[in-house]
């Protein structure tokens, strides 16, 4: 890759703006122009979300902050299924959706987006991943997100579609340029 990757968190004075946007693109917006305003150089932001159809697309932007502050995973991950019990698997449609902005001095602004559908399972499977994974089934491959191979989710997950045709590579969880 023909670019020095830094975290942001590395610059003195970085502050990431608080996640204020209607939408996931002017949440990645801001957090790309705030770094690259800092740097001076080409800067990513991502902003993402688990949106399930059964409550009207939450948690969505609120993914991170689902049930209010002070929840963990685990117990996001329940009271997710606690809002869904009861309801049948045709009724547990979901998707995790992923916006990926880049801005420099040359490029300007760009903004990608990759997303993947599923239902929302029953009960939380699965030992690997992070966040909502273990309750996010993937139909085509029959598993929750927390059951893939690394390499498997990489392929096939929300950041995952995010692909060279959209100037953006998938390596890990993260993206890169």
């Amino acid at each position: 890759m023909p670019f020095q990757v830094r975290l942001f968190s590395e610059f003195p004075g970085a502050r990431l703006p608080e996640e204020t946007g209607r939408t996931y693109a002017e949440n990645a917006l801001g957090k790309a122009r705030a770094a690259a305003g800092l740097t001076g150089t080409l800067a990513l932001g991502d902003d993402s979300g688990l949106e399930v159809d059964a409550l009207a697309g939450a948690p969505g932007l609120n993914t991170a902050r689902f049930g209010g502050p002070g929840l963990g995973d685990r117990e996001r991950r329940e009271l997710l299924l606690e809002r869904l019990r009861g309801l049948e698997p045709a009724r547990r449609t979901a998707r995790f959706r992923c916006v990926i902005a880049l801005v420099g001095p040359t490029l300007g602004e760009q903004v990608v987006e990759g997303v993947v559908e599923g239902i929302i399972a029953e009960a939380a499977r699965g030992s690997g991943g992070f966040g909502y994974d273990p309750v996010f089934f993937y139909p085509p491959l029959g598993r929750t997100f927390a059951e893939l191979s690394d390499e498997e989710k990489a392929r096939v997950s929300h950041r995952g579609r995010i692909r060279a045709d959209s100037m953006i590579t998938q390596t890990g969880c993260g993206a890169a340029w």
